[in-house]
Parts: C-alpha cells; sequence; structure tokens
C-alpha cells in the first residue's frame, strides 16, 4: 500500500499493523512516517489485532461446541486417514522473533534463535480447531500442553466431548483421542507413537 492511497484513520490503522507484522517496521519509523505518537501506535497495533481477531476467530477457528460436532471431526479424520474416533492433531510450532528488548534469554529456543510457540489443534482437514500462542521459545511443547487451557478444558470435562465409543467393526469401547507426537505424554485422551525401536507390524501400521 502507498501513503497516498490512505485515507482514512482505518486504513491508517490497517497499514500500520500490516508494515509492523510483515516488514518488521519499527514503531518508531511508523511514527516518523505518519505523525503518530509513539505510544498511541502501541495502542493501536493490538487493538486492531483484537478486532481482527474476534471478527474472523468464529469462522475460521472455531473449536466444536457440542458432542455432535466433535463426532463430526471424528468421522472425518477416519474417513481422509483411517482413523477412527479422532478429534483433532496436536502440535506446537516455534516461530521466529526479533529478541524483545530486556528478555535475556527468555525467548531463547533449543535450536539457538528466538522464539515465541503457536500450539494449535487442527481437523482432519488441517484447518484450526484450537490455538494457543504467546509462550517463551525455551519451553517444550509438553511444557505448554500443560498449562494450555484445551487441556484443562478435557481433563474438566468442559468441552462436550463424547463419551466412549465402539471401533468400527467391533464391540471394543475406546475414548475419542488426540494425536500428538513424542513430545507430548500419553493420556487417555491424548495418543502418541509408539517407540521407533523393536516395533512389530501393528505397532508401525499405527505410527503411519
Amino acid at each position: 500500500m502507498k501513503l497516498g492511497c490512505i485515507t482514512g484513520p482505518q486504513q491508517t490503522r490497517n497499514f500500520l499493523l500490516t508494515n509492523t507484522a510483515k516488514e518488521g517496521e519499527t514503531q518508531t519509523s511508523l511514527s516518523y512516517q505518519f505523525r503518530v505518537s509513539q505510544n498511541l501506535i502501541s495502542l493501536i497495533i493490538p487493538e486492531t489485532c483484537s478486532a481482527i481477531y474476534e471478527a474472523l476467530q468464529p469462522i475460521y477457528m472455531r473449536m466444536p461446541r457440542s458432542q455432535e460436532e466433535w463426532r463430526k471431526v471424528s468421522q472425518d479424520f477416519h474417513s481422509l486417514w483411517n482413523y477412527p474416533l479422532c478429534l483433532g492433531a496436536l502440535d506446537g510450532k516455534r516461530v521466529l522473533l526479533q529478541k524483545p528488548a530486556h528478555s535475556g534469554s527468555h525467548y531463547y529456543d533449543y535450536k539457538g534463535n528466538f522464539s515465541t510457540i503457536l500450539m494449535a489443534l487442527v481437523d482432519a482437514d488441517y484447518k484450526f480447531l484450537y490455538a494457543d500462542v504467546g509462550t517463551n521459545g525455551r519451553a517444550s511443547d509438553g511444557g505448554v500442553w500443560n498449562k494450555c487451557k484445551l487441556k484443562e478444558g478435557i481433563e474438566k470435562e468442559e468441552i462436550g466431548i463424547p463419551p466412549p465409543a465402539n471401533l468400527p467393526n467391533s464391540d471394543i469401547q475406546v475414548p475419542y483421542v488426540i494425536v500428538g507426537d513424542d513430545a507430548f505424554p500419553l493420556q487417555k485422551y491424548l495418543m502418541k507413537p509408539y517407540p521407533s525401536n523393536d516395533q512389530s507390524n501393528e505397532k508401525h501400521i499405527h505410527n503411519y
């Protein structure tokens, strides 16, 4: 966007946010360009982010709210990935960032970068159902999960997960689960791969 095209307060807000997030431009630089105080810019950016989140989250990142909606997620996993009674795939991603001022090694991760962690639960089509963002990069995925609101909601039975059901073509009843990698602890509601050493054929098929 060119400066000459900015005609109103809302466009100015959007431009400030875009240049901070995409271009990494400093608030000091934006303050000189727009003759807006840095203090005001520091309020505008989180305010605009919150407005975008409130408008788009119910459309693009809506977690199921009933047993029927969770069952639909499970049906899609079974249909697309041949994994029955699965309510989502869980993983963490380190998002690189410029070291925040006066943060020391707080955001310094094991790969030698400064980062923050995005932890997300996605459905069978890779669409976000839930996201937790902001934990410093030093933490492990398991550590983030342990203080995650989603974990709390599952364990307190507050998010409408259906009761255990039969496996397909079987009378064996098992709980609905989410799936994660080795970084997560094994729980009755959280499945992870079998260790890679000495796998039977059945375990290899499960991991695949």
